[in-house]
């Protein structure tokens, strides 16, 4: 399999992620404004799940781009994550549906840590069919946003049980690390001017 086709396998799994996430979105019985207000947790669930599953998309992208080729394990790799992206609408769903409450909180936090898990096993199974020589190693370096995401996840996810907007807040500052435009990759392949 070429870079092309596991690129393209990918992007579709995501847009039918967010096409699930959007078709759960309820639609207002009436037409006045206050009709809305019911709807402004699912909606900003919505919201923070879209600007995540567009971070990956952006990062998985460029990921991709360092590959020489593709071996079995990045298949597995790239599929574990899609499997955590794939339960992103559920989690969302829940946790909109139920205002912001502390269950469906912390587990929309173990949502977001296991795409993050899976993500560096991605990198990882580049890493290593790429060898020593490997683009997307000097790309990421120390690759301090990878490892400090995981760290808030892990104070975000019990937190939820004794302040869920703190632990919301949590999640939204790794979407704000993240958000930030990341072009370490592509220095590596088009050269620092890019």
């Amino acid at each position: 399999m070429g870079r092309a086709r596991l690129e393209a396998f990918s992007d579709g799994v995501l847009a039918i992620i967010i096409t699930i996430m959007v078709l759960e979105l309820k639609v207002p019985h009436t037409g006045g404004i206050d009709a809305l207000a019911p709807l402004l947790p699912s909606f900003l669930s919505y919201v923070l799940s879209f600007v995540y599953l567009g971070i990956y998309w952006n990062n998985h992208h460029h990921m991709l781009h360092t590959l020489q080729k593709v071996t079995g394990p990045i298949l597995w790799a790239n599929l574990h994550l899609l499997f955590w992206l794939s339960l992103v609408p559920f989690a969302t769903g829940w946790m909109g549906e139920n205002h912001f409450s502390a269950v469906p909180t912390a587990a929309y936090g173990v949502i977001l840590l296991m795409p993050a898990i899976a993500y560096y096993m991605l990198a990882r199974a580049i890493i290593a069919s790429q060898g020593s020589d490997s683009l997307l190693r000097k790309a990421i370096g120390q690759d301090w946003k990878g490892k400090v995401s995981p760290v808030i996840y892990f104070v975000g996810i019990p937190a939820a049980f004794w302040s869920p907007p703190l632990s919301q807040a949590l999640y939204v500052l790794v979407a704000l690390i993240w958000l930030v435009p990341d072009r370490r990759i592509e220095k590596v392949l088009f050269g620092p001017d890019r």
